[in-house]
């Protein structure tokens, strides 16, 4: 046997060491399976192998490279552990008799570069990503391999980025996630002028981009993100670099204007230049950019409108202007896109209402609109395509629009506008919603009772329910291969598109972005800060899904529910500043997953439950409910007035209304008070007496200002008349100099 190949199966165990003994085996490929265990040194038996793969596995221990030495036939060497525990040695004085075309040490616990790789000559694929190599990076091997096309060197710990001294036929490389922080070589488009794949992101590279980029006539992708250049796009990049599909700038320090004039990037498909310092209008170059599927220029300083003509790229999926400072109204157009996936303008100050015709809308859309001055009604339209609608922070008004064919809907967010009348009974009809918020409005009447019948992860486990909210859009067009000389190597470049769809939600009293998988599991239904009254429907205790509750801030009577101890996945129920009255139920220690329970300001009686999560609740959840008690709140059940009634009819008998109280207090003061002057007026033995006493105390003082006063131009006249009692403090004018009575 010379071939065996058994990749992507699901073998296990370790190493089958009856294969060492096939000593005619020119290629071995184990990789993609489950192998654990030590990789056998008995490997070094093999010596007619040419290829090795055992990429994909979960090897472990120690592995020297040395043990492969003799193998004068070896091409190709590909290995790594995906539990990361393998750890490969090799030592210093040994000198290969082999010639590589391919090695790959992915995840193998390196420290510096193998020494023996010195010695290679013939190389065209090195990968030594995610291991922990430090120091220098290794321009030797482009100097030392005049065929090398892929270099894969992220993930690791590289400080210093030096390029070779000539021009080298580099194809793809990939220095991400390193530890660079210098200024970025100037000549890089001219040492590496055939670059078709770069990715450089997340390191510490400083400087201009270089002018030497347009020199790259082959570059197609081109990651330069969250680094820190600065200063303007060059404008020879932006001529002579025409091949170029993916262009990712993002988190970076660049500033002027975006594409003020047209750039020869006619085959561009993705653009990412968020997070930056760029400033002035969306330019009319973003006109001649006619392949352009996504554009991302938010988080930047743009100002001025956004232009119609955006409307005419048919071809976006996803067009992201967030956080910018950009004015005016949307544009009809935009929804005219035919495949527009992602629309985010939020945190900008646009005004004026939604336009009305936005049925039109691709199919599964997100649109996200907060955070902006909208005014006007809801289009009756805007829920058709929809899967995500972010309105919240506006000036949106009227009431809401009895949506139909609202099925698709996963995430509602209305919160602080200035919507009016009841929740529309068609809510209930959101078969496939997570997020419900219609906090901080101006709803009223009762819950409907129907709500229980929307999904909040209900049906998250059957394959038809359409719960998940897409974290990524699109997806990368067609990948860059590599192909060794072997043939039987081929390596992937080009990473998927990533505009996410980030989500605020407030949870355990504070608002949580939530992003990509971490979204799909968020359930939750916020009404807080509205006019809602009436009982809290029992039916709700059957949304076993929910996550977060909040109902506070409105006029909602009557009990808390026992029901809601069936909500078993519940981790915040905020039921503060209603009018519930009763006992807190002991069921709800039945709320396994509860960590924020707020209940203050109601007018609650009886014991605080206790033992499970209830035993980690602060006083404060319970403030504004004079007649509760318990050890989580210190304050002692003895008294009558804590006693639990036995029933509900009990308990409402029981409870105060602390409105009325407050009334009738002030009623029984001012009753008082009108006894006590009526007696006053009648001339009395016990009036005289009074009055006697007044007259006294006003004669003291009276003596008291003269001889303080005496000697100056200004004095004050106290006058005291004896019935009824008055005491009257005068200050003459200016002009008088003696005091007058």
């Amino acid at each position: 046997m010379e071939e065996l190949k058994l990749s992507n199966n699901k073998l296990a165990g370790q190493f089958p060491l009856c294969l060492t003994s096939l000593t005619g085996l020119r290629v071995l490929d184990l990789s993609s399976n489950q192998l654990t265990g030590n990789v056998p040194s008995a490997l070094a038996n093999l010596e007619s192998l040419e290829y090795l793969s055992l990429f994909g596995n979960n090897f472990e221990g120690f592995f020297s490279l040395g043990l492969l030495a003799n193998l004068s036939k070896l091409k190709v060497l590909r290995l790594d552990s995906q539990s990361n525990s393998l750890e490969v040695e090799f030592e210093t004085s040994w000198k290969p008799k082999f010639q590589l075309v391919v090695i790959a040490l992915r995840s193998c616990n390196l420290e510096k570069v193998p020494h023996f790789l010195l010695h290679q000559k013939d190389l065209h694929h090195v990968d030594l990503s995610d291991n922990q190599i430090h120091g220098n990076f290794p321009s030797w091997l482009l100097e030392n391999n005049t065929k090398l096309e892929v270099l894969l060197l992220q993930n690791n710990s590289f400080t210093s980025f030096q390029l070779p001294k000539s021009a080298h036929n580099l194809l793809f490389l990939n220095v991400s996630v390193n530890k660079f922080n210098h200024l970025f070589p100037q000549n890089f488009g001219w040492i590496l002028p055939h670059l078709v794949c770069v990715n450089l992101a997340y390191n510490g590279f400083q400087g201009n981009l270089p002018s030497s980029l347009d020199n790259m006539k082959s570059i197609e992708f081109l990651d330069l993100s969250h680094n820190r250049f600065h200063g303007k796009l060059p404008r020879r990049f932006l001529k002579g670099c025409y091949n170029l599909t993916i262009l990712k700038l993002s988190h970076n320090k660049l500033s002027g204007e975006v594409f003020p004039e047209a750039a020869n990037f006619t085959r561009l498909w993705v653009m990412s230049m968020d997070n930056n310092l760029f400033t002035g209008n969306i330019g009319k170059g973003f006109r001649s950019l006619p392949s352009l599927n996504v554009l991302d220029i938010s988080n930047n300083k743009l100002t001025g409108v956004i232009p119609s003509w955006i409307g005419e790229r048919q071809g976006l999926f996803a067009l992201q202007l967030s956080n910018n400072m950009l004015e005016g109204e949307i544009p009809t157009s935009l929804f005219n896109i035919s495949y527009l996936q992602l629309l985010d303008l939020s945190s900008n100050r646009l005004s004026g209402d939604i336009p009305p015709h936005v049925s039109s809308i691709y199919h599964g859309a997100v649109l996200l609109l907060q955070n902006n001055n909208l005014s006007g009604v809801i289009p009756d339209t805007l829920l058709l395509n929809v899967i995500v609608l972010d309105l919240r922070n506006n000036r949106l008004s009227g009431n809401l629009p009895e949506f139909i064919n609202t099925q698709n809907i996963s995430i509602l967010l209305l919160r602080g506008n200035n919507f009016t009348g009841q929740i529309p009974h068609q809510f209930c009809s959101l078969s496939n919603i997570q997020l419900l918020d219609l906090s901080n409005n101006k709803f009223n009447g009762s819950i409907p009772s129907c709500l229980s019948n929307t999904s909040f992860g209900l049906r998250k486990g059957d394959d038809s329910y359409r719960y998940d909210v897409p974290s990524r859009f699109g997806t990368a067009k067609d990948p860059v291969y590599f192909e060794s000389l072997l043939m039987i190597d081929e390596f992937n470049m080009v990473n998927e598109t990533n505009s996410q769809t980030k989500i605020e939600f407030a949870t355990k009293h504070r608002y949580d972005a939530y992003m990509g998988g971490n979204l799909k599991l968020l359930f939750g239904m916020d009404l807080s800060e509205n006019e809602l009254s009436g009982e809290i429907p029992v039916e709700l205790g059957g949304l076993v899904e929910l996550e977060a509750l909040n109902l506070s801030h409105n006029n909602l009577s009557g009990v808390i529910l026992e029901s809601f101890s069936g909500l078993k996945n519940v981790e915040s129920l905020d039921l503060s500043f209603n009018r519930l009255q009763g006992p807190i139920p002991l069921q709800l220690t039945d709320m396994i997953s509860l960590a924020v329970f707020n209940v203050s300001y109601n007018n609650l009686s009886g014991i605080v439950p206790q033992g499970r999560q209830f035993n980690t609740f602060e006083t404060q959840s319970y403030f504004g409910n004079p007649l509760l008690c318990g050890k989580s709140i210190d304050i002692s059940c003895a008294s009558n007035n804590f006693h639990p009634t036995d029933n509900g009819v009990e308990a409402d008998e029981s409870t105060v209304d602390m409105e009325s109280f407050y009334w009738s207090f002030v009623a029984a003061y001012v009753t008082i008070l009108l006894g006590i002057l009526a007696s006053l007026s009648f001339d009395s033995p016990w009036s005289r007496a009074w009055f006697y006493i007044v007259d006294a105390f006003v004669l003291k003082v009276r003596n008291m200002l003269w001889q303080n006063t005496a000697g100056t131009k200004c004095s004050y006249v106290l006058v005291s008349l004896s019935s009824p009692s008055v005491v009257v403090l005068l200050k003459p004018p200016a002009l008088f100099h003696k005091t007058r009575t």
